[in-house]
């Protein structure tokens, strides 16, 4: 048997029929279904895609929050010979029209009627598009638009034969999926993946965390995301291990609770709200009470320090560990759903150092991992004894990545994506010599870890010349529980200011003085560490926080500079009225 994603789906389901695939909350409760039954919803699926058209390399679209039904018709288009891409569900009306035209979707799979609309807001200018198929519980409206049982009942009118023939027909080259990025700048581009880079990727992360058996993970990121997509799709289908679906994204602590996830990726705003909770939660405690929490999170400190570099526990620290985890650690990762969290991970933007040091202050490190869609995900990761908080690790093995003249991260190997659908200068532009440019720029110390210093395109140049990375500086102010994102300004300006919003908690007033001292107190305390030309000068504090529906953030929470120079361009000519 070949060793795509498909063909692995199909070896689980022959290999573990009985162990379970998926839970989803049905009426209130977690239903189970087993790798057999997957197995076959899955077949269904792709023969229904067969019966109602879809060709070998068609596409086929998906806009809805993770569900069963998202990953099933993910996993049959694959089956069929086809390719899906996913939508995010934030996006409007007219992104969606691009997405499924550009992609020439011939089905688009979406949750609910709020989604749908979208779809059907410019359905006559989508002349590729042949159905539109309701998840699970959705009523069907119009001509073209069929429930999930219409398209499941499709699958008569092919026989086993014809689907094993497609199968059978995939080779590791041929196109497997498209990741619409959510670009900071003009529309997203459509990274195209092989069956190649997938199963290669999947086999690489879970040969990092050492290839258990038995992990439970719990999907809730957008399944639009490769590294949902890895989590959700890839590495179960390769390992046999179990999803649970997220009910919403409010839900997760209470999911989290439930499911007792093995692993668990979250990107940085995540990890900042579960830090934020608990540092609250704990704050509260006083007395006897209030010194043994501080006395386990030393130990638990000093036990990630050594564990962080490889080295054995010295017998008398082993000793209190094992004590601080019985008498407080377990009690609290039990609270949170993370007693048997085996690996943590945090991606897609940095994280701030400090709030590693909290979760590994509660012996729950997490492992930064870097990368980006045109490579799967990954091109670097801290591991269990080898990890240094504030890089994102050495490379994954069985990759090669450098650093070129100019600073930027060039990576070549297996995983690196076949280029931009129907972009062939974009794709140039990316692939040089099977080099993936990956526009951010870092530096690898004596021992092999990379660090991000920033991104190419969003380099300042001050009026003086000097070019300054901002992502590190506005990091270091984000360290500040109360700020929810800072923005550093100074292209062609003498010298360097600063947008910042609060957190929700804080935002939606006027900020008061104390506000006002507390931040400027940690920008005064971040600039001792800066060049005197990379300081911040001055900042003002926005009424209200960044927002993917207000268009200052994208679906994956990066910052749109262009949008927010634009939208707070009176407050930035206020911070430099006296440059002139």
């Amino acid at each position: 048997m070949k060793d795509t994603i498909p063909h692995r789906l199909l070896r689980q389901a022959a290999q573990k029929p009985s162990t379970i695939a998926y839970e989803a909350k049905v009426s209130g409760r977690w239903q189970p279904t087993t790798w057999r039954a997957f197995a076959d919803q899955v077949r269904t699926c792709a023969k229904a895609l067969m019966a109602i058209g879809l060709p070998r390399g068609g596409k086929v679209t998906i806009l809805g929050f993770n569900r069963p039904e998202w990953v099933i018709f993910d996993h049959a288009a694959m089956m069929a010979g086809g390719c899906p891409a996913g939508i995010y569900t934030t996006c409007s009306a007219d992104e969606v029209h691009y997405i499924v035209h550009h992609s020439e979707s011939r089905v688009v799979l979406v949750e609910n009627a709020e989604q749908l609309a979208k779809v059907k807001a410019k359905r006559d200018q989508l002349p590729h598009l042949k159905a539109i198929v309701m998840m699970r519980g959705a009523t069907a409206t119009g001509g073209d638009v069929l429930t999930w049982d219409d398209l499941m009942a499709k699958a008569d009118g092919v026989t086993d034969a014809e689907l094993d023939a497609r199968l059978d027909a995939i080779e590791q080259a041929d196109l497997a999926t498209l990741i619409y990025t959510s670009g900071t700048t003009g529309p997203p581009k459509g990274v195209m993946l092989s069956h190649g880079n997938l199963s290669w990727t999947a086999h690489a992360l879970i040969d990092l965390g050492g290839r258990p058996d038995g992990d439970v993970s719990l999907s809730y990121l957008p399944l639009s995301h490769i590294a949902e997509q890895m989590c959700t799709i890839h590495m179960p289908a390769t390992t046999g291990s179990t999803v649970y679906f997220a009910e919403s994204i409010e839900k997760v602590p209470e999911n989290l609770k439930d499911c007792r996830p093995t692993v668990f990726f979250g990107v940085p705003r995540i990890w900042e709200k579960f830090h934020a909770a608990m540092a609250a939660k704990m704050s509260q405690a006083t007395g006897v009470k209030k010194r043994l929490l501080d006395w386990a999170r030393s130990v638990c400190a000093q036990v990630n320090a050594h564990r962080d570099r490889g080295e054995p526990l010295p017998k008398r620290l082993e000793l209190q560990y094992r004590l601080a985890d019985k008498l407080v650690i377990s009690k609290i990762k039990q609270a949170i759903g993370f007693d048997r969290a085996r690996e943590l991970y945090s991606g897609a933007a940095p994280i701030a150092p400090d709030v590693l040091s909290f979760f590994a202050s509660l012996d729950l490190p997490i492992h930064e991992i870097y990368g980006q869609s045109e490579d799967c995900g990954p091109t670097s990761c801290n591991l269990q004894g080898k990890t240094k908080i504030g890089t994102v690790g050495p490379p994954i093995p069985g990759i090669e990545v450098k650093i070129a003249d100019d600073g930027e991260i060039v990576v070549r190997g297996p995983h690196v994506f076949l280029g931009y659908y129907k972009e062939p200068e974009a794709t140039a532009e990316a692939l040089r010599d099977g080099w993936l440019q990956t526009g951010d720029l870092g530096a690898f110390d004596k021992d092999g870890f990379l660090s991000i210093t920033g991104r190419k395109k969003e380099i300042i140049i001050t009026a003086g010349g000097k070019n300054i990375a901002p992502k590190n500086i506005e990091a270091a102010i984000k360290e500040l529980p109360l700020v929810g994102e800072a923005v550093v300004i100074g292209d062609r300006r003498k010298y360097l200011t600063a947008l910042v919003t609060l957190e929700p908690t804080a935002a939606g007033t006027v900020p008061s003085e104390q506000v006002r001292s507390t931040i400027q107190s940690k920008i005064d305390e971040v600039n001792k560490s800066l060049a005197r030309v990379e300081q911040v000068k001055k900042f003002a504090i926005l009424e209200r926080p960044f927002g993917i529906d207000t268009g200052e953030l994208t679906p994956t929470m990066k910052l749109k500079r262009k949008v927010i120079a634009q939208k707070y361009a009176r407050e930035i000519e206020a911070m430099y009225a006296d440059e002139n």
